[in-house]
């Protein structure tokens, strides 16, 4: 498994965490930037890593900001992404069972480090569901313009 991830300057230390919680458990990680901690508009980031994953989508993806909501909004405008912001462990396995989550959206200024690799963890480990129910409803959002 690929994991693409990227952030702006507010979610920068977090991000390095997790690239290092992802890399001890031998996952390829590619980090699309920030690299440093000066301020950047979260949207060319977003951009970056979604245009990633929709030429791959074998992989999935991790973005980070301040909140979280600002990279959720500019992930979810790209048709394919399913970007889901997930402040607890229930939040990122049903993102995944239900809704087949191909980004992970954490905000760095409202979650801890702790809380947050658990969270990447959970997310990572659980598949979804394929259920028909859910199924039908990804291939519905799919359609959406």
């Amino acid at each position: 498994m690929i994991i693409h991830i990227a952030s702006d300057h507010a979610a920068l230390s977090l991000k390095l965490e997790i690239i290092r919680f992802l890399k001890d458990k031998g996952i390829e990680v590619v980090d699309h930037g920030p690299e440093a901690s000066c301020s950047v508009d979260y949207p060319d980031y977003a951009e970056k890593l979604c245009r990633e994953l929709l030429n791959d989508n074998s992989c999935r993806g991790i973005l980070l900001c301040g909140s979280g909501l600002g990279m959720s909004i500019a992930a979810n405008r790209y048709r394919g992404i399913r970007a889901a912001l997930c402040h607890d462990v229930t939040l990122a396995r049903l993102s995944r069972e239900h809704n087949d989550s191909n980004v992970l959206v954490l905000g760095g200024r409202m979650t801890g480090t702790d809380l947050a690799l658990e969270i990447v963890n959970v997310w990572l480990e659980t598949k979804f569901s394929e259920i028909d129910r859910h199924s039908r409803r990804i291939q519905k959002l799919d359609k959406i313009k």
